[in-house]
């Protein structure tokens, strides 16, 4: 993870010959206020002759059967939690009360 910030300091130090592979997942920032120097990077610079961006989906990821289960398993839960999430709202409640649903909590203020 990196910042816009950093993301650009690198860059912008690329040596004469030399060839840079970033790699990222645009969905897993961490940062505060999901800040991340990958995020938009492409529009910043698209059309610059000589840089390409690969973008990869679920059929290109090979994992373990029970790493693969386990992201199915967050996935569905996530899915789950913003159904009820819609829900809550339209029945006045802000969706923070303690549902006690088990497996995968819900963190507040931020991706789950």
């Amino acid at each position: 993870n990196t910042t816009p910030e950093q993301m650009k300091m690198f860059l912008t130090r690329i040596g004469f010959g030399s060839k840079v592979v970033i790699t990222g997942d645009v969905t897993q920032v961490d940062l505060r206020g999901d800040r991340s120097g990958l995020v938009g990077l492409q529009k910043i610079v698209d059309g610059i002759e000589g840089m390409a961006f690969i973008h990869l989906d679920r059929g290109d990821v090979v994992r373990h059967r029970i790493v693969a289960d386990i992201v199915d398993a967050y996935e569905r839960a996530d899915l789950l939690a913003a159904e009820r999430d819609g829900r809550d709202r339209r029945d006045g409640r802000d969706g923070d009360e303690d549902r006690s649903s088990g497996a995968f909590p819900r963190a507040r203020g931020g991706r789950s």
